[in-house]
């Protein structure tokens, strides 16, 4: 996939977010695809990213906005910086705006996204949202263990320090 490609890629995707169209959202993915969502957890493949989409992020908002910038792709990998912006209807938050920037990765495979992974200060929508913060501590353990939990960083702790993986 060229740059080029993918900032097209980026572009679709986002709009489809947007729209709330599961289905549509989910044609950007391969079959098998995964999509690692720090909210909702993982996703494994169309009809679940599609459920996800339509059934999870649209219930509990409105006003969804996503953009992606400075895109940058290698043919397989593409990474980009993005804004993205909701109002909550989750009953103890309802009308709230949120506003999050966050990065994504993007694992490709014959012109869609195979895995889909984001990096997101979580803490910042949930002050927005005006979280209690032993809410917040909760949610915090629970992202702390999946980032540990998972086999690159496990892979990565084990190697001592100064090593790379070759």
């Amino acid at each position: 996939m060229t740059s080029e490609d993918f900032a097209r890629l980026l572009e679709e995707f986002t709009r489809s977010a947007e729209s709330g169209d599961g289905a549509r959202f989910a044609a950007h993915f391969t079959e098998d695809a995964v999509y690692h969502d720090y909210i909702y957890g993982p996703h494994t493949g169309r009809a679940d990213i599609a459920q996800m989409m339509q059934g999870l992020f649209h219930r509990d908002a409105t006003d969804y906005r996503w953009e992606m910038f400075d895109p940058v792709c290698d043919g397989t990998q593409g990474y980009a910086w993005s804004l993205s912006s909701f109002t909550s209807t989750i009953p103890d938050f309802a009308g709230r705006r949120v506003v999050i920037d966050g990065m994504s990765r993007f694992v490709l495979r014959d012109g869609l996204i195979a895995e889909y992974r984001e990096s997101v200060n979580g803490g910042v929508a949930m002050q927005q949202l005006g979280v209690a913060p032993e809410r917040m501590a909760k949610v915090f353990g629970r992202w702390s263990g999946w980032l540990q939990e998972r086999p690159e960083t496990k892979a990565y702790l084990a190697r001592p320090k100064g090593s790379r993986r070759g």
